[in-house]
């Protein structure tokens, strides 16, 4: 596990996973959302998205949290990735989560409402398409996240 691609609905705890498997693997942590989103909150064009993730995936190890909904062009990482964790947690999980860090978005809150109807079918279909090798975790409730951390921790989980 030195190329992880972490994914999940809004609120799904992506960063705070990373964060917690930078720390266990000292893998270093690449959030997303620092490299794409400018200021004001636009979005970074796809073509030169692409052209980031392509300089950020060079490197021999990390950890890339982020889920851009329809704004990302996930074959990059996912086609460098040797592991890829989906967060499949329940909407209002994960709505409690946003709520809590912060006002968001009305475009954020549509994404996580139709997150299981929408991106989560294209998500799967990306994965199978570009992360062909690469060991898939979907996590689908925080026990299951807690043994999955603690399988890392002890070095029970390959990539």
């Amino acid at each position: 596990m030195k190329r992880v691609v972490i994914l999940g609905r809004g609120g799904s705890g992506k960063s705070t996973l990373a964060a917690h498997l930078g720390a266990i693997t000292r893998i270093p942590v690449i959030e997303l959302d620092k490299h794409f989103w400018r200021p004001g909150l636009e979005a970074t064009p796809l073509d030169q998205w692409a052209g980031i993730q392509g300089e950020l995936v060079q490197a021999d190890a990390w950890i890339m949290d982020g889920d851009l909904g329809p704004y990302d062009v996930l074959d990059v990482r996912l086609q460098a990735a040797d592991t890829v964790i989906l967060l499949d947690f329940s909407f209002w999980r994960c709505a409690w989560q946003a709520i809590r860090r912060s006002r968001e978005r009305a475009d954020l809150w549509l994404w996580v409402w139709a997150y299981r109807r929408r991106s989560r079918p294209l998500l799967l279909s990306a994965i199978a398409t570009h992360a062909g090798d690469a060991k898939l975790h979907v996590i689908r409730n925080p026990p299951a996240l807690r043994r999955f951390v603690a399988q890392v921790t002890t070095g029970q989980t390959s990539g």
